[in-house]
């Protein structure tokens, strides 16, 4: 681990240290600043997350207050480890100085009530990417699984439009597929898939078409392979081959410089390939450069490619 570098676009780990009072420093989840640590350098966008059909009695927004709050503590806490960033400078200098790079994402606008208004407040605490939607339409969009027809509003358009001016990546994770292809339409900087593989590999709604990965490419984005089980292979056990298939596919479509990590870490039940958490991640670096790739495109995949969008 000490000779690979870690640069992963989407884990869950935030909302669980809010909800079930892990430490960001040492838990038994599948990812800490500790297992961070091991690798030579290392960056991970922490995604805020909660579930718009169990919204708390004071709203959404609220609770996205709450998480971010956890956030900056156990930043502020493991001040010795990490440090909250917000450009690719920001990612190379800490890293430089041999910590951690911790880059603040939310996983939903409506965690921020689908208000345009309320990027204002994202700016200001550093949030750096924002999914359209969860799993639940919303006020902007429909999601994968919920009004899957319904595409961008004008609402969307304008949080769309403001986010971006705000240098806020705009993320399709989970979003529907005419939501996509709408924000296609206006986008002005690189969009983002922080999670989602290759739907011609596997055919879960969650996974991009070889059109929307192309489409993604043409902005300068980047898609991040999610390891969960489900948008691997529809088996019970996909195995490290199924990931790759993916990235081949992907590679395949002109993704050279377009793949990056987005384990989904802490966000999900069943990593294939044998891995458990953080700490096997090496599994797949191994295992690609088997399958014959590159040192130098590994440290893309694994790194360089999610800190060029970042810039």
């Amino acid at each position: 681990m000490s000779n690979i570098p870690y640069f992963d676009g989407h884990c869950d780990t935030i909302s669980c240290c809010e909800k079930q009072g892990w430490s960001l420093r040492e838990n038994n989840g599948h990812l800490d600043l500790l297992r961070l640590k091991a690798y030579s350098k290392a960056a991970q966008f922490f995604a805020m997350y909660h579930d718009m059909a169990n919204a708390p009695a004071d709203g959404l927004f609220a609770e996205c207050k709450r998480q971010q709050a956890v956030f900056a503590r156990e930043i502020e806490k493991n001040a010795d480890l990490v440090e909250q960033c917000r450009t690719a400078e920001d990612v190379k200098r800490v890293n430089a100085a041999g910590k951690i790079a911790a880059i603040l994402s939310c996983e939903g606008s409506e965690l921020l009530n689908c208000d345009p208004d309320n990027l204002d407040w994202a700016r200001e605490v550093g949030i750096k990417a924002i999914n359209l939607t969860w799993n639940h339409a919303n006020f902007i969009a429909g999601s994968h699984m919920s009004e899957a027809q319904r595409g961008l509003n004008d609402l969307g358009r304008a949080f769309v439009k403001k986010a971006q001016s705000y240098d806020i990546l705009i993320d399709v994770s989970h979003c529907s597929d005419p939501a996509f292809w709408d924000l296609m339409e206006i986008t002005e900087k690189p969009v983002i898939a922080t999670h989602s593989n290759a739907r011609a590999v596997c055919g879960h709604t969650r996974n991009l078409t070889d059109d929307m990965f192309k489409a993604i490419v043409r902005t300068g984005g980047v898609a991040g392979v999610n390891y969960w089980i489900k948008f691997v292979a529809p088996v019970d056990d996909p195995t490290m081959d199924d990931v790759i298939r993916h990235i081949d596919h992907f590679m395949e479509l002109g993704g050279e410089k377009h793949i990056a990590l987005g384990a989904d870490l802490d966000g999900c039940a069943k990593l294939s390939g044998g891995m458990k958490g953080l700490q096997d991640m090496p599994m797949l670096w191994e295992a690609l450069s088997k399958h014959g790739y590159s040192d130098a495109l590994l440290e893309d995949i694994f790194y360089n490619n999610l800190l060029r969008v970042l810039a």
